[in-house]
């Protein structure tokens, strides 16, 4: 049964990173941009590398164009 998260996510930083705030609430900064989906997909990106997942299962459930956002993992 897959999971769900929530993550916040600030775009254009320098470093991109994932925090564990707390059971079910990360904060992720990642360095694209917030245009055209490219923080977005950058998020996808980290939280696979993050969670040792493929890019493919992962999924914005709610809030694709909010920086809080609901995420479904296998």
């Amino acid at each position: 049964m897959p999971s769900k998260i929530w993550v916040t996510v600030k775009p254009q930083v320098k470093k991109s990173a994932v925090k564990k705030i707390s059971d079910g609430e990360f904060a992720a900064s990642v360095h694209a941009p917030a245009r055209e989906g490219k923080a977005n997909e950058a998020l996808i990106e980290l939280l696979a590398d993050y969670f040792s997942v493929p890019k493919s299962s992962i999924r914005i459930v709610r809030g694709e164009k909010a920086r809080r956002k609901l995420i479904e993992l296998p």
